[in-house]
């Protein structure tokens, strides 16, 4: 089992950046693949972004292609978003999730086994 711990969410004006952090539990952080989701009011959670387990691949959702990137240190067991010009349409709330069993990428959230208890991004216009 792993526990994610995410941090890093906050309020920011449109245009602005933010670093969101998972960090996870345990000592096979490697074997996971991981991924970013975000859950808006009243919208289903969807994917973000995702990266390979040993960090070499990555893939974003088109809505934050070229401004969000991921990326994962597997030596301090953590795996982060950077979020660049932000747009008031990016509020929500962030989860990073974790499995060891499915084939990267990983797009939808229901193949993920672990969760964190997310992390709130508001970003104003």
């Amino acid at each position: 089992q792993v526990q994610l711990v995410e941090s890093g969410g906050g309020l920011v004006q449109a245009g602005g950046s933010l670093r969101l952090s998972c960090a996870a539990s345990g000592r096979t952080f490697s074997r996971y693949v991981m991924g970013w989701f975000r859950q808006a009011p009243g919208k289903e959670r969807e994917f973000v972004a995702t990266i390979s387990r040993s960090g070499g691949a990555t893939y974003c959702a088109d809505s934050v292609k070229g401004r969000f990137t991921i990326s994962r240190d597997n030596a301090k067991n953590t795996v982060y978003l950077q979020m660049n010009s932000l747009k008031p349409e990016d509020t929500a709330v962030y989860y990073c999730a974790a499995d060891s069993y499915i084939a990267y990428p990983g797009i939808g959230p229901h193949e993920y086994d672990y969760w964190g208890q997310g992390t709130q991004v508001t970003v104003s216009s």
